[in-house]
């Protein structure tokens, strides 16, 4: 089939950019799109096609996903990235476990808000599953990746809705793997610890057992290797990058 092809959602920063950084490197053909222009400068830059548009609408995944096989003839993997939008992360100042009594009780959190955490994070990649996965079909293969978070394994005071829906989309990703299985389309979650845009302090740092934040090239070549032939057995899987911090057996 020739060069392979990757879509990246939430590509304009952070972690998405990296993403799209690696599998560039990887060699292959990439598609992006953030709420921004960011993602199309960096396609530019990449050698790729990019587009602004909202993991939230889905006409804007329909038109990313038609472009892209419009342009490429074909789509190998998907990789959902659902940002927090042009802030800066929290910096970790004491220790990497948090202190309840440090945030807002996750009660005060309004229904809306719970809401539109359900569409970042699992409707988006419902939706984006609906679109491409015509696709995968006909070609008769794909990956699609979702960038999760190692808060839902540990679920944490200070991200409530990162760690209950997210959670749901593990259960998600499950199902999918279930019955997509039989058409050689794979899904699995990549669940980043503290990356290198999180501020830590040396006494939080030292409680990560690698000693350090993840780079974005980590988090990406994570979701390459996903993406890849040399993962075709692995479907509705997580898989922690987050330096040992994790503690629980699973």
């Amino acid at each position: 089939m020739g060069t392979k092809v990757a879509i990246i959602t939430g590509s304009g920063q952070g972690i998405g950019a990296g993403v799209a950084r690696s599998f560039a490197n990887a060699g292959y053909k990439i598609s992006l799109m953030s709420p921004s222009d960011r993602s199309v400068k960096l396609a530019k830059e990449l050698g790729g096609i990019g587009r602004s548009g909202s993991i939230l609408e889905p006409k804007d995944l329909a038109a990313l996903v038609a472009e892209t096989k419009k342009t490429f003839g074909h789509i190998d993997a998907v990789v959902n990235n659902m940002g927090h939008g042009s802030g800066s992360p929290p910096s970790v100042t004491e220790r990497t476990t948090y202190n309840p009594d440090n945030f807002h009780d996750p009660l005060d959190f309004p229904d809306e808000g719970w809401h539109q955490a359900l569409d970042m994070y699992v409707l988006s990649v419902v939706r984006m599953a609906r679109a491409v996965v015509p696709v995968m079909k006909e070609q008769g293969h794909g990956s699609i990746v979702n960038i999760s978070s190692f808060t839902v394994i540990e679920p944490r005071p200070g991200y409530p809705q990162m760690s209950v829906l997210r959670g749901a989309l593990h259960g998600f990703t499950k199902l999918f793997a279930d019955k997509y299985g039989q058409n050689n389309i794979r899904m699995n979650n990549v669940l980043p610890g503290f990356c290198e845009n999180v501020a830590m302090t040396d006494a939080a740092r030292r409680s990560i057992p690698l000693n350090r934040q993840a780079t974005f090239d980590e988090i990406g070549q994570t979701c390459v290797f996903l993406a890849s032939d040399a993962s075709s057995y692995i479907t509705g899987q997580n898989l922690m990058v987050d330096g040992g911090l994790t503690r629980n057996v699973r």
